[in-house]
């Protein structure tokens, strides 16, 4: 019986920001509308208070959303679309070799004999709690195979003018693990035929977690690195070199066994980042090879072999 998938894929899943950036995402946005950066998310942070002290709760993850959506209302953001979104993408300020190092990824894979005779490719997915849009207009967007973020729907405001009025899906760091299970499962690639909560086999998922990586900062990743980590996979956390506090918070998710490894968010070759993540994409798909060898070998030992049967010298 044919399997479902060939398990001959490899995910490495990222966080976005302060992951592949240095900063938030939504500082192009800021600078594009006169909004003064900490007054918005202080502006959140007081929203999300006072709407606990009423007694009700408030994913403070995604609340931001709401606050962006009525920054637009009101005219603070007015005329802001999808679009414009998009191309505030392609000003986003990447750590050092990102966009390289996702290229060059693909091409270690790619280019090696042995992993293409068993179809072996490489895939890149970011899992981020920022705009999904922003993401799509950066550089690195050709090298991505999907993207899991907070997405917007569209409707005229009162000068007929298209512009995002709600929130049409979300992201926070704990339904980040569902994102990893879509991934495993291989929802994203065939939705009409794989939900996530479809009862699949172990080895018949499209990307085994033992076949992921997943790439992140900070303390909020948790779930994610949790799930990845309990399945096989493998994980490591990234730190900004110029930040005592990002290199304590990646070090704590290392002593807290967290993490496989920690690095600083430095993408360029011979870095220590990108030798580790070469090291392990080589080492899964090594493995992957390895299991595909031993099921020839099994398989060829069934099949029939033609014999000589020896002469019976006579008594």
């Amino acid at each position: 019986m044919s399997r479902l998938f060939e398990q001959n894929r490899i995910a490495v899943v990222w966080d976005f920001d302060k992951t592949l950036i240095p900063r938030y995402m939504q500082e192009p946005l800021f600078e594009r509308y006169g909004i003064v950066e900490q007054g918005f998310w202080d502006e959140v942070e007081a929203g999300s208070k006072a709407i606990e002290s009423r007694g009700q709760k408030v994913n403070r993850e995604t609340f931001y959303l709401n606050v962006l959506l009525r920054h637009v209302r009101d005219g603070r953001m007015g005329g802001l679309d999808n679009a414009t979104l998009r191309e505030l993408g392609t000003q986003l300020e990447f750590f050092p070799g990102v966009t390289d190092f996702f290229e060059r990824s693909k091409a270690w894979v790619r280019d090696n004999g042995a992993y293409q005779a068993f179809d072996i490719k490489l895939e890149h997915y970011i899992v981020s709690t920022g705009l999904t849009e922003m993401i799509k207009g950066s550089p690195i967007a050709p090298y991505i195979d999907g993207v899991w973020g907070c997405e917007f729907l569209e409707a005229p405001d009162t000068n007929g003018r298209q512009v995002i009025s709600e929130v049409i899906y979300a992201i926070d760091n704990t339904t980040k693990t569902r994102a990893l299970f879509e991934i495993n499962k291989g929802v994203n690639k065939h939705p009409e035929a794989v939900n996530v909560n479809s009862s699949i086999a172990e080895d018949e998922r499209r990307v085994p977690f033992a076949n992921m990586i997943y790439v992140a900062d900070g303390p909020s990743d948790i779930p994610a690195f949790s799930v990845a980590r309990k399945g096989g996979g493998r994980t490591y956390a990234v730190y900004n070199p110029e930040s005592p506090r990002s290199f304590e918070q990646a070090d704590n998710l290392r002593a807290d066994d967290r993490v496989d490894m920690l690095g600083p968010a430095d993408y360029r070759a011979g870095s220590p980042t990108e030798m580790w993540l070469k090291l392990h994409i080589g080492k899964i798909a090594d493995a992957i090879v390895h299991g595909k060898q031993e099921i020839l070998r099994e398989t060829s030992r069934g099949i029939p072999q033609h014999f000589v049967e020896l002469k019976r010298s006579a008594s």
